[in-house]
């Protein structure tokens, strides 16, 4: 994606900027309560564009001297927090006063529309309830794990054909996989994205998909988005491009799906994916949304069930190559839960991950919780506060402000972690008889908390362990080039930001 140098815009905007911070503070200043204390000052937009290659660990390095922080920008304070007591506040005690916010809402409306992750209100309101209940029904728990044991064993048989001398890019065929089972489980469509039977629309839907997410970002610290979008040019003309590729997918599966709907209703009534129960309860209430609103659902289904299980188990594997020990003590444990001293191919294996087997890998649940922690697949998120507060440490927010927790930042603190904070070390989710035991959401907080809370995160477990499970029952796995090291694209998630080769050895 052609996205701007942050450098080049940073020299271009640097005087205009300075000025309006300079009059910004000031009318801080005068306005401001003398006895509200705000949190200390740690930066300005043009810092977070100096670095905003590396931006999580800037704010992180932030953290470590303030657990609440702000950056200031012409608009408002953008307030940063790693204190629990501050995000169980914003995200539950006081959760009325902190949503989305129309400028929030404004960042990402091209790419997010109304979905559930973008709006507050009734419109949140309607999509958690219609959410909870397809989560919470077995129909959709059976439904989605068959489709996970599918497509982790056609994973597993590409990987199998390139092992031993074959560099195997397993971070592209985890984003493959995984979209092309949320795609099953989401829409009831398949998009041939493992094999490519039909990838070249749907691997051009996910390109499109991922630059939108960089550029969303980028919004956040670019002053100048609105107009560059006005007049259509640099990095708004590529969003602009990437948001007309993903709706004219998008809309041509939801037009697919009705014109199912059409030819047998009965048949239709019996689909077990997501987007075919929304279409029914729109048959029951034909003015209770449009197609506009299916596509914005769809959207935040995919950024929900796509992007993040697939970082999460790319991430999961790199630290596993660099950490052999714990990937051999995984794939023990899943063996020991399913054949034991019985060799199984990749389809048989995958038939054999029932929910009774999975249970029992409370190693895997902790070191993909421990990956998590490290690298939380949405490393930042924000809330706008709505009406002026003060915040459990003692620091005032005042209306407009964007308060943002910081789960990539908290995994890696040691007043919340231990001086090991940034050691992968799944033992520590662990009680002596080996048994998960959860942290406070507000401690860990890669699902969100209070109302909020990820209503998909059983869902999620169940899928990335179904697919580690298969991959290193069958596999050991370790770096092609034991040197390298990678980074992380600035996105919504916390996505690679390039391949990750790997050499796959059969296990046995």
């Amino acid at each position: 994606m052609g996205m701007d140098s942050p450098l080049s815009l940073t020299a271009l905007l640097a005087l205009p900027l300075a000025l309006l911070l300079a009059l910004y503070v000031a009318s801080r200043r005068r306005g401001a309560c003398p006895s509200r204390k705000y949190p200390p000052v740690a930066g300005t937009i043009l810092h977070q564009l100096l670095n905003y290659h590396r931006l999580m660990d800037y704010h992180t390095e932030h953290s470590r001297r303030h657990r609440t922080f702000r950056v200031l920008t012409p608009a408002c304070n953008d307030v940063y927090t790693v204190d629990p007591a501050n995000v169980e506040y914003v995200l539950k005690a006081n959760f009325a006063n902190y949503g989305k916010g129309a400028m929030m809402h404004d960042v990402m409306e091209d790419l997010l529309g109304d979905g559930i992750f973008n709006v507050d209100g009734a419109r949140w309101r309607h999509q958690r309830k219609v959410a909870s209940h397809e989560f919470s029904t077995r129909v959709l728990r059976d439904y989605s794990s068959a489709v996970f044991r599918d497509t982790a064993a056609e994973l597993a048989a590409i990987v199998a054909a390139a092992a031993g001398e074959e560099k195997v890019d397993v971070h592209d065929l985890l984003m493959r996989s995984t979209l092309e089972s949320i795609f099953q489980v989401g829409f009831g469509v398949s998009l041939g994205a493992v094999f490519g039977s039909s990838s070249e629309e749907g691997l051009a839907f996910a390109r499109a998909f991922d630059d939108a997410s960089e550029q969303v970002l980028y919004r956040f610290i670019d002053p100048l988005w609105k107009a560059k979008r006005l007049l259509n040019v640099l990095s708004e003309a590529d969003m602009k491009r990437s948001v007309r590729t993903i709706n004219d997918f998008v809309y041509a599966v939801i037009d697919r799906k009705i014109e199912q709907m059409g030819r047998d209703q009965k048949e239709f009534a019996k689909k077990e994916d997501i987007l075919s129960r929304f279409l029914l309860e729109r048959e029951q209430d034909p003015g209770c949304f449009d197609n506009k609103y299916l596509r914005d659902i769809i959207l935040n289904f995919v950024i929900a069930g796509r992007d993040t299980t697939a970082g999460t188990l790319a991430w999961f594997l790199y630290v596993l190559c660099r950490n052999e020990a714990v990937q051999d003590r995984v794939a023990e444990e899943v063996r020991a839960a399913t054949t034991g001293d019985r060799d199984l191919g990749a389809q048989e294996f995958a038939a054999s991950l029932t929910e009774d087997a999975i249970s029992k890998m409370q190693y895997l649940h902790a070191a993909l919780t421990e990956t998590l922690r490290l690298y939380p697949a949405i490393p930042v998120d924000a809330k706008c506060c709505l009406s002026d507060d003060t915040l459990p440490d003692g620091y005032a927010v005042k209306k407009g402000d964007m308060v943002n927790y910081q789960p990539y930042a908290m995994g890696r603190m040691d007043f919340l972690w231990g001086a090991d904070a940034e050691e992968f070390r799944p033992e520590r989710w662990l009680d002596e008889d080996g048994v998960f035991v959860p942290e406070s959401p507000f401690k860990f907080t890669a699902f969100q908390a209070g109302p909020r809370i990820c209503l998909g995160k059983e869902f999620a477990y169940r899928q990335m362990k179904i697919f580690a499970a298969v991959l290193l029952y069958l596999f050991r796995f370790e770096m092609w080039d034991a040197k390298a090291t990678v980074g992380y694209r600035p996105m919504l998630t916390l996505k690679m930001d390039g391949p990750l080769y790997v050499r796959a050895s059969l296990r046995r």
